[in-house]
């Protein structure tokens, strides 16, 4: 045994789900009183695996339920080949592999990729959990990055002056199934910039500082309405899993009532098989009911626990807030404050849902949502359709964002009233919304200015809704001016950007007589005249243009 054991020491610092507040896991991390350890486990594949072994005992000890993260070098893995050491640990220390996640670091430079592909996959069949650490500031291709399919991206701090990095790596993030946490959060200002950006997790001092014994609470910060409002539509589970209190389905009505009394936050147990599937569900309540009862102890405490439980309500881990809600709704009324099992692609259990987490969070959506209509029209606001612009733009999507208002407003108000006025906007709201969809966004800047969003091959479907309905005021027919900016990936950066480009055009459309419509391509000289006559000719002397389509 290495004499530095003796003055190691172990750290604990919280991984917070920065949608409910909540700890989601606890990062073990080696603190050695003397000698550079860490450096000499970067060469010794042995003693990294050892670290990561002692790092389970250490946690062990301290009677935590909530999952670990273990740090591991890249260039272990390759070596070793899964952390053979490491699997037994866990079963001593009554842990199940799920409740663990390997946290991959750097370097990754000259480290066999098969081999490390290879160890990755043993560690996965054995059901621990990956996630690859310090992204952004490390030498990790993206390549490998994909091939590795991680269950958590851990980007380092320095992306957060970088937003439209992390957005980028959310998309990235989607599309492998996998959650992203941003470490090294030291003030609010990069909290909000982190939840802006789309990350679900975080670490760092602003929550808690890293240190000997688990915390139980951290601070969290008040999503302001201007974070939320930004966050993506349909939240889904991952967002809200909490850690879940799991037990073998073999356990005893006595186990899991020891668990119970010595954890109060703990609202349920799940059973679950040799795979980490729920099989059982045993609620708080009711459980202690009825070993509480006459002869209730003497009848179940050495007996299996499963007898006292339900079948567990399961979703999977990608699942909409909504979905659960319709698995909460067809339950027995008794069942009404369970947790729901959040599931992955196996199965296996990842964490539970609580009611409370998701009610809360779909309220606060529905009051800003409302709070952001427009009285008039019931369209939401600009902040709607800029925050779905700058979705695009991460996203690297094509889309073309359009202006547009009613010609001769003004006359219109001063000459047949406001009340008509009203009508002829809500008609044109009216027609707005014929058009939207999950593609076609619309808004209601104010007054008779309005906003939609597109995909290219919705432009012609929005000019002929807008363009060719007939509008009128107090019998006076009334035209519409439509200005049209397409933007392609790398074309903007952001939606003031767009928005700098779609002003000239408002003005070009405008100048032209009857019902009009002019577009642009951002990064690209003047515009195409789609609709309307006039004395001015665009720049480049389009004619009128055929459908994009």
């Amino acid at each position: 045994m290495h004499p530095w054991t003796d003055t190691l020491r172990f750290a604990f610092q919280p991984v917070v789900n920065l949608t409910t507040g909540g700890i989601a896991a606890l990062e073990v991390l080696a603190r050695p009183e003397a000698g550079d350890i860490l450096a000499e486990a970067r060469r010794d594949p042995e003693l990294d695996g050892r670290l990561a072994v002692l790092a389970v005992r250490s946690a062990a000890r301290k009677e935590t339920l909530l999952p670990l993260h273990l740090n591991v070098f890249a260039g272990t893995l390759a070596d070793l080949g899964g952390l053979g050491p490491l699997h037994e640990a866990v079963r001593q220390a009554g842990r199940l592999p799920w409740e663990i996640t390997v946290d991959i670091g750097p370097p990754f430079t000259h480290v066999p990729q098969q081999a490390l592909l290879d160890a990755v996959a043993a560690l996965r069949g054995a059901g621990f959990r990956v996630s690859v650490d310090g992204v952004g500031d490390g030498d990790l291709p993206v390549r490998l990055l994909v091939d590795l399919a991680p269950d958590l991206v851990k980007l380092d701090g320095a992306l957060l002056a970088r937003p439209a990095a992390i957005r980028a790596m959310r998309t990235l993030c989607d599309q492998l199934g996998a959650l992203l946490s941003v470490e090294g959060v030291e003030t609010e200002l990069q909290y909000r910039r982190a939840v802006a950006a789309g990350a679900q997790l975080g670490q760092g001092e602003l929550f808690a500082p890293p240190a000997r014994l688990p915390v139980s609470e951290v601070y969290v910060p008040l999503r302001s309405p201007e974070v939320s409002s930004r966050s993506r539509p349909g939240p889904s589970v991952r967002e809200f899993v909490r850690p879940a209190a799991l037990l073998p389905d073999t356990a005893s009505a006595g186990q899991v009532r020891a668990l119970l009394t010595g954890s109060p936050d703990v609202s349920g147990v799940l059973l679950v098989d040799r795979d980490g599937v729920p099989v059982r569900s045993l609620h708080r309540t009711r459980f202690l009911l009825s070993l509480s009862g006459r002869y209730g102890h003497a009848l179940y405490a050495d007996r299996p626990a499963a007898r006292l439980g339900d079948v567990p309500r399961v979703v999977g881990a990608d699942a909409t807030a909504w979905e659960v809600l319709d698995v909460v709704a067809d339950g027995g009324r008794d069942r009404t404050s369970e947790d729901v099992a959040a599931v992955d692609r196996y199965g296996r259990c990842v964490g539970v849902v609580r009611l409370a987490d998701l009610v809360r969070a779909l309220a606060e959506s529905r009051v800003e949502e409302a709070a952001g209509l427009n009285p008039l029209t019931r369209l939401p606001g600009s902040d709607a359709i800029t925050g779905e612009v700058d979705r695009r733009i991460a996203d690297g999507r094509s889309f073309a964002l359009s202006w547009l208002d009613v010609d001769h407003f003004k006359q219109v108000n001063d000459g047949a009233g406001f009340a008509a006025g009203d009508d002829l906007i809500r008609s044109v709201g009216r027609a707005l919304q014929h058009v939207a969809s999950d593609s076609t966004r619309v808004g209601h800047i104010g007054g008779d200015d309005f906003l939609a969003l597109t995909d290219p091959d919705g432009l012609d479907p929005l000019a002929a809704s807008v363009l060719d309905t007939p509008f009128s005021a107090a019998g006076r027919p009334i035209t519409l001016s439509l200005a049209t900016i397409l933007c392609v990936p790398g074309s903007v950066m952001d939606h003031r950007q767009a928005a700098a480009c779609l002003a000239p055009l408002k003005k070009a459309a405008k100048s032209l007589t009857g019902a009009s419509w002019v577009l642009g391509r951002a990064g690209l000289p003047g515009h195409e005249i789609r609709r309307g006559t006039g004395p001015s000719t665009s720049p480049t002397g389009f004619a009128v243009a055929e459908p994009l389509g």
